[in-house]
């Protein structure tokens, strides 16, 4: 009984530092496709360095919520429906579903700039209130997480 607890606490270790690298990993893919540092975006750091609310982009706090959640909610199904095989063959398919929904977080994201108005990267990294176009941008994050959910079998 003792051995089965420790066994599980010890798979749950390992299953939440992968998803955290793969969530860091999520974070710094949705960095790398808008302008600008995204942490300055979220933080609300100005041209000057100085941080003001007014400089924060709620519109790029939105997406980069949906982005996490999305990914997660990925993660999560890929651990919850292998974690009774071995612990190997869980890890990969976490892995390889994780890196898969941020690859298609990514395309989906140029996607929907390439069939709307503007520039997606730019809108949802500017300062002031969410933008509709943000709306969407989460919303399709959110969709493609969980279409990537109900992929694994």
């Amino acid at each position: 009984m003792l051995e089965s607890l420790l066994n599980a606490l010890g798979h749950a270790v390992v299953y939440a530092v992968l998803a955290g690298a793969l969530l860091v990993g999520a974070y710094y893919v949705l960095d790398l496709v808008t302008p600008g540092h995204l942490g300055n975006h979220l933080r609300g750091v100005d041209e000057t360095g100085a941080e003001s609310v007014h400089a924060a982009s709620r519109s790029a706090g939105l997406v980069t919520a949906a982005w996490l959640v999305s990914n997660a909610l990925v993660l999560f199904t890929a651990i919850w429906t292998n974690g009774a095989t071995s612990l190997g063959w869980a890890l990969g398919w976490t892995l390889a579903f994780g890196v898969l929904g941020i690859a298609l977080n990514a395309l989906m994201f140029f996607v929907i700039e390439a069939v709307t108005p503007g520039s997606l990267r730019r809108i949802v990294c500017a300062p002031g209130p969410v933008r509709p176009l943000a709306y969407v941008a989460a919303a399709s994050a959110l969709s493609v997480g969980l279409i990537v959910c109900a992929s694994i079998a």
